[in-house]
């Protein structure tokens, strides 16, 4: 006979059903951990964002303080410099005052000093000063005597000036260099000394380099004559009072 085996035996199983429960709940999870993330991050950036804010704010606010301090050091400068400048300008007019005071000391000095030559009409000083016109000078002359104390000298003034004129050597007269002014030249009158004053005007193209300044005290006085260079002149401490 042939052995037929016997069958195999079937087993029959369930099948395993889907777990759909736990895959929504990792995606669940997944889904709230990107949330937490969202908000972690945000928080950071809402952070740092305000942070920067602030040190913005400061920075600005810091800036501004810096700035007024500087407006206020520089305005302290300046005004510092300012009253340098004042008290040099104050410094030097003093000196000038005190140089001024000095020259007019030795000025009285020979003139009343006893034991001193005894001289009769002289010039002094000439200054000049520029006008207000251009080519227009004011003039001072200083006149003195001591040859006769207590006696008027009486007499005329007059000046010339030397210089260049179309590259050669001229001499322009008293006459030449005044308008309106008597041709004889400026009236004195003095016991001791005296200050004359006048006007010149050069003629245009003229380049002055000396004056000559010629005064005529009569019989009495005698004449007197000297000559100044024009820059001299223009640098002179000026002329006194008369007296």
């Amino acid at each position: 006979m042939v052995h037929v085996p016997s069958p195999p035996e079937l087993v029959v199983r369930p099948l395993q059903r889907f777990r759909w429960r736990e895959w929504a709940a990792l995606a669940l999870l997944w889904f709230a951990s990107l949330i937490v993330v969202a908000v972690v991050v945000w928080l950071m950036h809402e952070r740092v964002a305000l942070g920067g804010s602030d040190s913005l704010d400061r920075a600005i606010a810091e800036n501004g303080l810096l700035k007024q301090r500087v407006a206020v050091l520089e305005r302290a400068d300046q005004v510092a410099r300012t009253a340098s400048a004042e008290l040099q300008r104050q410094i030097g007019q003093r000196q000038e005052e005190i140089a001024g005071l000095r020259a007019d000391l030795a000025f009285y000095s020979r003139l009343t000093d006893a034991s001193a030559a005894r001289e009769g009409l002289s010039v002094e000083g000439l200054s000049l000063k520029g006008a207000s016109a251009p080519r227009m000078y004011d003039f001072t002359i200083t006149l003195t005597q001591n040859l006769k104390p207590g006696q008027i000298a009486n007499g005329r003034v007059k000046l010339s000036v030397k210089g260049i004129k179309e590259n050669q050597l001229s001499t322009l007269s008293w006459i030449d260099v005044t308008q309106d002014q008597d041709a004889n030249g400026l009236a004195f009158s003095f016991k001791y000394f005296q200050q004359i004053k006048g006007t010149l005007l050069l003629p245009e193209g003229f380049v002055p380099n000396g004056v000559r300044v010629d005064a005529d005290g009569g019989a009495q006085m005698g004449k007197a004559e000297r000559e100044f260079g024009w820059t001299q002149a223009l640098t002179s401490q000026g002329a006194r009072n008369a007296g």
